[in-house]
């Protein structure tokens, strides 16, 4: 990163103080070394930019800049040519995609591997094998759309939709001499009808319903019926998985037929010989983007359908045919000190404890409320099914339960200012933890049960900040705590366990944190809150049942997948509990378990939003790292047309404001935070670009901008050749 901020520059455009004129002589040598600089940086951003891996890591991004933007950048003679307008553009997109590859932590391909590591507390330190090379492994993955949309285009085949299993929607349910749905008044049907409805559950064909119902009924027919009223779906439906080609090529080799089952077969082996070309294209760009191009042409003729989505508010990450993910090379294990440091973390758990068990007791009461009105309404003697309460409870869920958590989080913030010192005006906050263990207590009370399963679970991504190695066996460390994910495993996310060498390990553990099956709510394959196969939770074990609320995404051949119609919701002991149709019973409030940890699961913060917060540290952990709020319209230099000027007035408003070189900027108008250093004229730019964008969409809203901690200094991770590389620790905490 360092090397796109040129050597002296900043020393010199220091010299002008805020009441200099930039004008005159003086000015005059400095626009000249500016511009030598300048035209130096450019070059290094080209020699980034012609490098393959870059290249390679662009062309999984977003391949189409490769011809529109990189190759013109790279044609491009700073010296000759001049920084035209658009090439300071082209400039500015090859930092973007940097600072992403460089010191995001992002999980993505080769440039955001997953590493896997241990602890040995009688190790001091940081142990680091290296392995060969920055990856040890990488793969190539279907996006779960794409392979949705060659299962539509094979479905349509006449040929094909008689070994299509139907499948009940998990809303129906079935009652004696009728079919209900939630909200609606019961329908008689008679009982042919709800046989065939009972034998839909995804497993079935229709020769295999024929053999059922006999010669008598015509099971195609009642079938459309049922898809008209929409009580069940019939097409050829590929369960969740990080893995879905293979599902699909599961279910088309179940066609019963010789001749349509090698024709949907020949759809896919023509597919996957495309992305084969990928996978051997390994790092290598003209290679790659070949391939990448022949399996999006592929793809289109074969599915006649768009090879990239758009970017919307309703879909979610992923929006090529493929993707890939990669396993890092190195291993690390972390020894007894770099353990003991994490001690901080027990108090922060006591206090997420009490936000999750406060959100799960306050639905709690909410939808008991609904479940009472349900009862009343149903009349004595008839159950509340699931799939009734589920839907009644939806204005809970979106609506109060929303204010719920942002009452909560206030209060929590409120809370921890009774814990630390005054944190008014001052930059730097340090706490010993056992100082305020007894405010924590006292503050937030005893620890209290969860209120969800999946909420014993804090996932902390913490960074060591130490220059190399040997400092963190010299005790010569500190940590920093950047996200706290609360009430969720998100190293049980498909991506992770993936890429673990021994995922039985994950699945051990978990056996070990919940001895008990579990009831786990079934989601949809993606939804625009971040969720996707790629980050589905998957230690999902054989024991724990899933229940299908309004998407049955589970395999149907999987045993302990319940629709939410034929479970029903009861008081017992106090309580209410969902009880299933083989008689086992869980609290209620697990049905509900993702949209509670998707409420809570990025509330946890310390201090409450204000111009300035500062670093607080609790013994040798940073638990909140500095920050400040600004106004768009604030950034005046951000309107300077001269580079030159805009540069030395940057970086006297970041003096103004006490700011340190390095930063991350987050802007209500970019789609993720991006790395800004002071020194560097072109990322000076961008945070320029972004403050105007964000001051003519709305003059009100706020950057915020936090520290950069660790600093590139502080970077330990190195690989077999001795690069240094930005890291973080992903861990997981559970309660007792």
């Amino acid at each position: 990163m360092l090397r796109l901020a040129p050597e002296g520059l900043a020393a010199a455009a220091d010299k002008f103080g805020p009441r200099d004129a930039l004008s005159g002589a003086a000015w005059k040598v400095f626009e000249e070394e500016f511009t030598r600089a300048a035209a130096l940086a450019a070059a290094d951003a080209q020699e980034i930019a012609a490098s393959g891996r870059f290249r390679a890591a662009v062309a999984w991004q977003n391949r189409g800049v490769l011809d529109s933007a990189i190759r013109p950048f790279l044609n491009w003679s700073p010296e000759t040519a001049g920084r035209t307008f658009k090439q300071r553009q082209r400039e500015e997109l090859v930092a973007h995609y940097w600072q992403r590859f460089c010191v995001k932590n992002d999980t993505i391909g080769f440039f955001g591997p997953v590493g896997w590591g241990a602890f040995d507390t009688a190790r001091p330190g940081v142990t680091v094998e290296p392995g060969s090379g920055p990856t040890a492994s990488s793969e190539v993955f279907w996006s779960s759309w794409s392979v949705d949309a060659l299962a539509r285009e094979i479905d349509a085949d006449p040929a094909v939709r008689p070994w299509t299993a139907p499948r009940r929607v998990p809303y129906v349910r079935l009652e004696e001499n009728a079919v209900r749905i939630p909200a609606r008044p019961p329908r008689p049907v008679p009982p042919e009808t709800l046989r065939l409805l009972r034998l839909c559950d995804g497993t079935r064909s229709v020769p295999a319903l024929q053999r059922e119902l006999g010669p008598d009924t015509d099971v195609p027919a009642l079938l459309d019926e049922l898809v008209r009223l929409r009580w069940i779906t019939w097409r050829l439906e590929v369960p969740a998985d990080i893995r879905p080609d293979r599902r699909l090529r599961a279910a088309l080799e179940r066609i019963g037929e010789p001749g349509p089952r090698a024709a949907a077969l020949a759809r896919m082996d023509e597919l996957e010989s495309a992305v084969e070309g990928v996978r051997a294209a390994a790092e290598d760009p003209e290679r790659l983007v070949a391939a990448l191009t022949a399996v999006e042409q592929t793809f289109q003729r074969v599915t006649e359908a768009a090879a990239k989505r758009e970017k919307s508010t309703t879909t979610a990450p992923g929006r090529a045919v493929v993707y890939s993910d990669s396993r890092r090379a190195a291993r690390v294990t972390l020894g007894g000190d770099v353990l003991a440091a994490l001690a901080p973390l027990d108090l922060l758990m006591s206090a997420a404890a009490w936000l999750s068990g406060a959100l799960a007791a306050r639905v709690s009461e909410r939808v008991t409320e609904v479940y009472e009105r349900l009862r009343a309404d149903a009349g004595p003697g008839r159950p509340v099914d699931l799939a009734a309460f589920w839907f009644a409870c939806m204005p809970v869920l979106h609506g109060a339960a929303v204010a719920d958590a942002a009452e909560l989080q206030a209060e929590f913030e409120r809370r921890w200012q009774r814990v630390l010192p005054d944190t008014e005006g001052v930059r730097r906050v340090t706490v010993a933890g056992a100082d305020i263990a007894g405010r924590v207590a006292e503050v937030f009370g005893p620890a209290a049960a969860p209120g969800w399963s999946a909420a014993r679970y804090i996932s902390p991504d913490v960074m060591i900040a130490a220059p190399d190695a040997a400092a963190v066996a010299r005790g010569e460390f500190g940590l920093v705590l950047g996200e706290l994910h609360l009430a969720a495993n998100t190293l049980g996310n498909e991506l992770f366990v993936n890429q673990h060498p021994d995922p039985r390990e994950l699945f051990e553990r978990t056996d070990r944190d919940h001895p008990a099956p579990r009831l786990m709510p079934l989601l949809p394959k993606e939804h625009k809150s971040r969720l996707s196969a790629r980050i589905r939770h998957a230690l999902v074990r054989p024991q724990d049942y899933q229940v299908a609320l309004l998407d049955n995404t589970a395999d149907p051949h999987r045993d302990r997948t319940v629709p939410s119609a034929d479970a029903v919701v009861e008081r017992r002991e106090g309580r209410l509990c969902v009880v299933l149709p083989d008689g086992a019973v869980f609290p209620a409030v697990e049905v509900f378990a993702h949209v509670l940890t998707t409420l809570v699961t990025d509330r946890f913060r310390l201090l409450p939003e204000a111009d300035h917060s500062p670093r607080v540290t609790v013994d040798r952990m940073t638990v909140a790292r500095e920050t400040w709020r600004f106004a768009g319209s604030a950034l005046a230099f951000a309107d300077d047309k001269s580079e030159a000027r805009r540069f030395v007035r940057a970086r006297q408003w970041r003096d103004t404001h006490e700011l340190p070189r390095f930063v991350f900027v987050v802007s209500p108008t970019e789609p993720r935070p991006f790395f800004v250093d002071f020194d560097s004229p072109v990322y000076v730019n961008i945070l320029a670009k972004a403050a105007r964008r964000l001051a003519r969409k709305d003059p009100d809203a706020q950057l915020t901008v936090t520290e950069m901690l660790p600093t590139p200094e502080q970077a330990w991770l190195t690989d077999d050749q001795g690069h240094r590389y930005s890291s973080e620790l992903r861990l997981v905490a559970v309660t007792d």
